[in-house]
């Protein structure tokens, strides 16, 4: 974990990195397209969007502008819940690139465990990855008993669970499962949608650091091995959240970051999700 190039290798051999920046809620047009052009010139090469975000257009535009060649992008994208089963998976799937503009993608994700759909789904992305139109699949929300469903029926494991991870919920039995099936976890809303940006703990660790309580909460998700995609639509901030490659937690602070965790989240629990 050198830089922004830094990878981690799915159980299928794909390099994915270890850091991105996700477009939740970012506009489209102007200001996604601003946010990703941003990132990109600041040696982002991972850019995570969904269909739901309604935004794909515009980080297609951007990453089309930009000078960055295709294959050094990982570009992931997630079908949403009303499109869930097989051959409407397809179906949003096809979209989705026509909107993206891309001939194929690094990863897609099932966005949420639809009950009584999201094995269908899954047989749709492992035919999409069979036929060579996406590098990775993936899962998104997925407890541990919605993965021990998809185990039974897939020929394909998912390669990357991406779900709420913060210092609040730090999801330890997720983490640990999804380690033993070697899935790759990634984190959204890694920063608890600022809510963590004036805690104490975390405000003393970065003081020691002489970081941002921001820095230090994304350097926690890397030293924990999670993939991590923070969002912001400013420069200066896409910047400083890339900034965590020159400094290195203490075993004893990763620890205080650790005993941090109170199950709270800031989203849909995916058990009671209203799909």
């Amino acid at each position: 974990m050198e830089n922004l190039a830094s990878t981690t290798t799915l159980h299928n051999g794909v390099k994915m990195p270890w850091f991105g920046l996700g477009v939740f809620k970012v506009e489209e047009g102007e200001q996604v397209e601003n946010s990703v052009r941003m990132a990109i010139n600041a040696g982002y090469k991972s850019i995570d969007t969904a269909a739901v975000y309604r935004n794909e257009e515009g980080v297609g535009k951007a990453i089309k502008e930009s000078d960055v060649p295709r294959e050094e992008l990982f570009i992931t994208s997630k079908v949403w819940n009303s499109e869930q089963g097989y051959e409407s998976t397809l179906k949003a799937f096809d979209e989705s690139m026509q909107k993206l503009g891309l001939d194929y993608l690094d990863l897609y994700l099932i966005h949420w465990p639809v009950k009584g759909k999201y094995v269908d789904t899954w047989k749709a992305l492992e035919k999409l990855y069979k036929d060579g139109k996406v590098r990775a699949i993936g899962v998104s929300n997925f407890h541990i008993h919605h993965l021990k469903d998809i185990f039974e029926i897939a020929e394909v494991k998912p390669m990357v669970n991406q779900v709420e991870y913060h210092p609040k919920l730090s999801q330890v039995e997720l983490v640990k499962f999804c380690k033993e099936n070697e899935i790759q976890f990634e984190a959204w809303s890694p920063l608890m949608q600022g809510q963590l940006l004036d805690n104490e703990v975390l405000q003393e660790i970065a003081d020691a650091h002489q970081k941002s309580v921001a820095q230090v909460i994304l350097r926690w998700d890397l030293q924990n091995g999670v993939v991590t995609i923070p969002k912001s639509v400013k420069e200066h901030r896409i910047k400083e959240n890339a900034d965590i490659f020159n400094f290195e937690l203490s075993a004893e602070e990763m620890e205080k970051i650790n005993s941090l965790n109170e199950n709270k989240r800031v989203g849909s629990d995916p058990d009671n999700f209203n799909f």
